[in-house]
């Protein structure tokens, strides 16, 4: 047989192993901001954290996630994508070695803030890298759907993998764990993945600069409250600096040459939908994940093994729905799919709430795990769709962009919110009772959160025929495609 005969079988054992790498970088990036959910009881007793300081190993790493997520799409089109995908690579997974190696929460939440930097110079290449070595057609849809399964299940796989880890050998395994993984993944991109064409552009510096520090001193503020009140001068200066910071980056991107946020992007109503509903959802699901892993072993006394296990009622139900999302949406449109999705997050969220000082896990926590688990997976997926709608080409990386950044922000945000609601009230949270009643009030604003995301969603997305852009986007296809 010529080589010519054998180069399309080579052509498809490579996309194989393009989309293997691709799709486990990603994966390591949404896993990471889980996995130490089901161990934050251990870190909190060996590395001396207070209940509201916890909430930075999350928001450390989702904040500048977040805030760089623009700029290394830019440098991801100017220098290259397959290059910066290595470096984030390399960023990432140094910086995991060294959480893993943490012994103060100064150093802990230093290097997740650098963990999330990696992310953010990583994540936007994972998915223009999908463009440049599938076609459009049957081969990109099918990758860009496994993609977007991987946002959904990624956060509950790290909660299952976490609490294993952290039983079975410390809770610094599920950051050791990156190292030869990483490793792996950068010699993969070596051999299989191609390099971009560079462009010519300038880095929004200033833009990626006001924008983080913004949120990061909004969140700060907003934090402290839960420790301090909000009449303490540093909640009141933080917030004040963070709005302030913020205004200024919306005064630099009309102002940019090219900026990081092309402020056209924020006129459509349907994409400005998507991204409040996608911001609000992750804003109660943030906490259904951070709260929930707490409860199982403050309240009912799980092990972090447990605990984890204790999630595979939203894991598997999650993982089916989200394969799903292609056969549904062609035959109950994504409208309908979304609302239900997001009307069973909210019932699910909503009855853990209410459940919670009862604990049980039977009746409090299995049975609603199960309605957001089959909620989740409808949800993502079709949020992606309509925030990308209607983008032209040229500036469907910045669109999913501005996607991804609402998902980390409302993350941070949400959990900073809920952080404060949490530490109101008197009963004390470091006995069993006090803690289920201060978790089902917080989960039951969390509910609010996502009935939000629903009403906003039910307003402005519209899928059906006589909708913006419909007829291309009933399918899902067509916008799928613009996204990458």
């Amino acid at each position: 047989m010529s080589q010519e005969d054998m180069a399309p079988d080579r052509q498809i054992v490579h996309r194989g192993w393009v989309l293997a790498i691709i799709m486990a970088s990603y994966l390591m990036i949404v896993i990471d901001i889980s996995i130490v959910l089901t161990g934050l009881p251990r870190i909190r007793a060996e590395l001396g954290f207070t209940p509201a300081g916890l909430s930075w190993i999350q928001n450390a790493y989702t904040l500048t996630f977040g805030g760089f997520l623009l700029l290394g799409a830019r440098a991801g089109d100017i220098l290259g994508r397959q290059r910066m995908f290595m470096l984030g690579l390399a960023i990432f997974t140094l910086a995991s070695l060294a959480i893993g190696a943490a012994q103060s929460p100064a150093w802990m939440i230093g290097f997740r803030a650098i963990q999330g930097f990696g992310a953010a110079v990583l994540a936007p290449s994972t998915l223009a890298l999908i463009s440049t070595h599938f076609e459009e057609g049957h081969e990109r849809t099918r990758a860009l759907a496994l993609y977007a399964a991987a946002a959904g299940i990624g956060a509950t796989v790290g909660l299952v993998l976490g609490g294993l880890l952290a039983d079975l050998i410390s809770w610094r395994a599920g950051f050791f764990i990156n190292l030869p993984i990483g490793l792996a993944l950068i010699a993969g991109s070596l051999r299989y993945l191609r390099e971009t064409p560079r462009h010519s552009g300038r880095f929004d510096l200033a833009g990626a600069l006001t924008s983080t520090l913004g949120m990061c001193a909004l969140v700060f503020g907003i934090v402290e409250a839960a420790e301090a009140g909000w009449a303490s001068s540093l909640t009141q200066g933080s917030i004040a600096l963070g709005l302030s910071l913020l205004a200024a980056f919306l005064w630099i991107e009309t102002r940019a040459r090219q900026p990081l946020l092309p402020l056209y992007l924020l006129t459509n109503a349907r994409r400005n939908g998507a991204y409040a509903a996608r911001l609000l959802f992750l804003c109660g699901m943030a906490g259904f994940w951070f709260f929930t892993a707490q409860y199982l072993q403050g309240v009912l006394g799980f092990s972090p093994m447990l605990a984890g296990l204790a999630f595979v009622p939203v894991t598997i139900p999650q993982l089916a729905t989200s394969l799903s999302v292609p056969a549904v949406a062609r035959r109950f449109g994504q409208r309908r799919m979304l609302l239900i999705g997001l009307a069973m997050c909210v019932l699910g969220v909503l009855w853990l709430g209410l459940a919670a000082t009862q604990a049980s896990y039977l009746g409090g926590v299995l049975l609603p795990m199960l309605l957001i688990g089959f909620g989740q997976g409808w949800v993502l997926a079709p949020l992606t769709v309509a925030g990308v709608a209607g983008v032209e080409s040229r500036n469907a990386g910045a669109a999913s962009g501005v996607l991804n950044v609402a998902h980390q922000l409302g993350a941070s945000l949400g959990l900073a919110l809920l952080v404060v609601v949490y530490a109101s009230g008197n009963a004390p949270v470091h006995e069993a009772a006090g803690m289920a009643l201060h978790t089902g009030i917080t989960l039951q604003v969390a509910a609010l959160f996502l009935f939000l995301a629903w009403l906003i969603a039910a307003r402005y997305i519209d899928f059906e025929p006589g909708g913006s852009h419909a007829s291309r986007v009933r399918s899902g296809t067509s916008d799928m495609k613009e996204a990458s």
